[in-house]
């Protein structure tokens, strides 16, 4: 953004609140907390952590459901104009990253386009946070030394999928999968049908870093059997790969002592 062209009244602090764990959110974004005037949160952050904003700050839910996240992104933006309108220091609080499946560059690129003052502050991602709590480790020298990280829920607005299996399923060692869990079934099928065996290990992580986390491990065979059996729920991550199956060795969470 050109400087001159910049209002000076307000600013927009989009931040990532980690994810699940309320003591995983960062120093950064927990001052800003106490800075802020106007808080717009997402529905998977923690409410241990709004309660870390100001008594005088305003906190506004703009979670998005299932059904219609344009007309939602559109009321988000809404309210980001206002307030940094009204000269407020608006903070824009997702679960996880931003930057990682968060529509944090989206909301950037809105109000690069309104010459809105922002910052863009880091969190912990599920992707390594749920992996980190769950025990598996996303890289390992014997099992893995790359990664792919994909969704498994496309925008409403694409005609077909741009995600190519055939090339996933032999790009890396581990497969990392955000909001996969109701295309669970078709997700191994395609991955089978793609060159991955069947007795290759698969991990659902669900509620990752919270009290409520559930581990349920299996094969692409398997999984969609074990997790309609355990009623998994969203928000679950997907982790596919030779990693998975050294989890029980170091499951740490929650502490044994």
């Amino acid at each position: 953004m050109e400087q001159s062209k910049v209002k000076s009244e307000g600013k927009v602090y989009i931040c990532g609140a980690g994810p699940g764990d309320a003591d995983l959110l960062t120093i950064k974004t927990s001052k800003l907390l106490s800075r802020c005037d106007i808080i717009l949160y997402d529905r998977l952050v923690n409410k241990k952590i709004l309660d870390l904003a100001s008594q005088r700050s305003k906190k506004i839910y703009v979670g998005r459901e299932s059904g219609d996240p344009t007309v939602n992104q559109k009321i988000t933006n809404e309210l980001m104009v206002k307030y940094t309108d009204e000269g407020k220091k608006v903070m824009r609080l997702k679960g996880g990253d931003p930057f990682i499946f968060g529509r944090g560059g989206e909301e950037a690129e809105f109000l690069s386009s309104k010459n809105i003052r922002y910052e863009i502050v880091p969190g912990i991602s599920s992707l390594n946070g749920s992996a980190t709590y769950a025990g598996i480790p996303l890289t390992h020298r014997e099992h893995s030394s790359s990664i792919i990280l994909l969704t498994g829920h496309e925008s409403i607005d694409k005609k077909k999928t741009s995600i190519n299996w055939k090339s996933v399923a032999k790009a890396a060692d581990t497969i990392v999968i955000f909001m996969g869990l109701e295309q669970l079934a078709k997700i191994c099928r395609k991955l089978v049908a793609s060159g991955l065996t069947e007795n290759t290990k698969i991990a659902v992580i669900e509620n990752a870093t919270s009290n409520e986390q559930r581990v349920i491990v299996g094969n692409l065979n398997n999984i969609e059997k074990k997790v309609k059996e355990k009623k998994v729920q969203s928000p679950s991550i997907i982790i596919i790969g030779k990693v998975v199956g050294i989890q029980n060795k170091i499951d740490w969470f929650p502490p044994k002592n």
